[in-house]
């Protein structure tokens, strides 16, 4: 048995051993690692730049649009990272709703009836937008099931605190939509011009009711109907056939796609993730192709319309990347105020081949690598840092600041034992930057 005083010696020695090792430490670490993890900064000047070519079958190639180089068109570079869904925030179509209705009022919804209609089906296509389905076609597919990423939000008018984006209007020659036949008016934009409110900037919904004439006929359909125009909408058949707002949202939905760019999908509609298929409304019990080649995509005519797939959903964010665009011109400019929590952390090796409108600042992590291969846009007051080891490719791309306003530049961090990288290859464009660069 150890006497307790022996165990006392023992235990305070040991003590006194854990004490001088976190001395030796603590010198060792001050003197050495201290000094060289010292960061220093500085805004990015050509000095810092690492100039590369392109390779010939890397230069950039001109689309028809004149705007983007052919790499970025690519609609799966705009689709949502799910390992990575910040980097492709959450965007808001700018909305607001007409009911057209006849002088004696009695042919469309009023007063509160129209606000609550209105408000009910955008929450109902935004509930269908939250969460977005698997496909059912091709059968058996693995086709991923990625966040739409977009919603829609009803939009008053900013001078008017009465405004409720909800508008009722009572005309006898224009309330009518008529959708097939010799007087047929679904293209017409009278109404619009008429009665459009914020046109240009806010997406228009026109809700009207079938002309009576056309309902009396027996090979006139009058039931839920809707086309796009421009950046415009128009509904019919709610009001009169008396079923629920819900039945008529994938209606708004589609057309909403179709001023996004995206095509009915049975048919070809540029995206290899959407099969023909014989665009059946139903599953069938006939023996005919509709008993199984049945689809719920969206942008097809069938019961269900609540999928979307990886490439329609790439489309509509290159649409609402494309600087001028019209569509892009209906979205909440969030990318125009800068935002600290909206702000992003680049921590492996990522490639951005589409456009993107961020809305805070960007860093590049010690040992991370972003190359950035199109049009990346940063809000007032933003910078990208790049930290000791991180590095910034640019191939053909355009740095800038889509509001008219200066981001901050490029903030480099060096210790002795590193600094920050920036690596240039090809055609590169840096504006708006406070902190300039010549190139």
């Amino acid at each position: 048995m150890i006497h307790p005083i022996f165990s006392l010696v023992r235990y305070k020695y040991s003590k006194l051993r854990h004490s001088i090792f976190l001395v030796r430490y603590s010198i060792f670490y001050f003197l050495f690692l201290g000094c060289n993890s010292t960061v220093q900064t500085h805004y990015c000047t050509s000095e810092d730049i690492t100039q590369l070519p392109n390779s010939e079958n890397e230069i950039e190639i001109r689309s028809k649009f004149r705007k983007y180089a052919a790499a970025c068109r690519d609609a799966l570079a705009y689709a949502p990272d799910t390992s990575h869904l910040e980097h492709r925030p959450m965007r808001y179509i700018r909305v607001n709703v007409h009911f057209v209705n006849s002088a004696d009022s009695s042919k469309n919804f009023v007063g509160q009836a129209a606000i609550d209609y209105a408000k009910n089906i955008i929450n109902n296509v935004n509930q269908d937008l939250s969460k977005n389905a698997k496909m059912f076609l091709p059968i058996d597919n693995e086709t991923p099931v990625l966040p739409t990423q977009y919603r829609l939000r009803l939009t008053r008018k900013m001078d008017d605190q009465h405004d409720r984006g909800v508008y009722c209007h009572f005309d006898d020659n224009l309330c009518y939509y008529v959708h097939k036949g010799k007087n047929r008016n679904l293209h017409k934009r009278e109404v619009i011009k008429k009665y459009g409110v914020q046109l240009g900037s806010v997406l228009n919904v026109f809700v009207m009711p079938h002309h009576p004439d056309s309902i009396r006929s027996k090979t006139y359909a009058g039931g839920g109907v809707g086309v796009a125009l421009g950046t415009n909408v128009k509904m019919a058949g709610m009001f009169e056939s008396k079923k629920p707002f819900w039945q008529y949202r994938q209606i708004l939905s589609h057309e909403v796609g179709h001023v996004f760019g995206l095509q009915h999908s049975w048919l070809n509609d540029g995206c290899d993730d959407t099969p023909r298929h014989p665009n059946c409304w139903n599953r069938s019990k006939n023996g005919s192709a509709c008993d199984s080649l049945v689809s719920n995509n969206l942008m097809d005519y069938n019961a269900w319309q609540v999928a979307l797939t990886p490439c329609q959903i790439g489309r509509v964010h290159r649409m609402m990347s494309q600087l001028n665009s019209r569509p892009r011109k209906l979205l909440v400019p969030t990318w125009c105020e800068y935002k600290a929590e909206k702000s992003i952390t680049i921590q492996d090796s990522i490639t951005w081949k589409g456009a993107l409108d961020l809305e805070g600042d960007l860093t590049i992590a010690a040992g991370a690598t972003l190359q950035v291969n199109c049009r990346l846009s940063l809000p007032e007051g933003a910078k990208i840092t790049i930290a000791p080891g991180g590095k910034l490719i640019l191939k053909n791309a355009h740095l800038h600041n889509a509001c008219g306003d200066q981001w901050k530049g490029i903030e480099i961090q060096e210790t002795k034992r590193g600094k920050g990288e920036v690596v240039i290859i090809g055609e590169v464009k840096l504006g708006d930057m406070k902190e300039k660069i010549n190139i």
